[in-house]
């Protein structure tokens, strides 16, 4: 329980602005490329993004992860929803957490995810556990 209350403590506070997440969610290397669905992303440089711009700026890192993901037929509501899990499950790893440790801190966050879904039907408990696992498998391979 202590362990949990730790990791959840390091996701609120990289929730808040902490650095460490930071570094997660939006700078794993020093190269970025802007988050597009459709079409391959370009490389901003330093001045490149507007501050009314919003659009989710990724790591290579990252966006193989979100490859991965897509790639395994796991579909996020959104990329930062996505990047959002898979910090939590670097972060649960960087800690050293057991493997269960990991799983049940995670899967409330995909079953959430998965419900929060404005396409899906609600997914079976079965379902839920193999995108759980999905997740963190692909977090620990391509984003940790």
């Amino acid at each position: 329980m202590a362990g949990f209350s730790l990791l959840a403590a390091s996701a609120a506070a990289g929730l808040s602005g902490c650095s460490m997440t930071d570094d997660m969610v939006m700078g794993l290397g020093s190269q970025t490329e802007a988050a597009q669905s459709e079409s391959p992303a370009a490389v901003p440089g330093p001045g490149d993004l507007g501050a009314d711009d919003h659009t989710l700026v990724v790591t290579p890192a990252q966006r193989h992860y979100l490859d991965a993901l897509h790639g395994a037929g796991v579909q996020p509501s959104s990329d930062l929803a996505a990047l959002r899990i898979g910090s939590y499950v670097c972060q649960a790893r960087f800690a050293k957490h057991t493997d269960q440790q990991v799983w049940d801190f995670v899967l409330p966050l995909v079953r959430n995810e998965v419900g929060s879904s404005a396409t899906a039907m609600t997914p079976s408990a079965g379902e839920v556990n193999t995108l759980t696992d999905d997740y963190i498998r692909i977090a620990t391979e391509q984003l940790c």
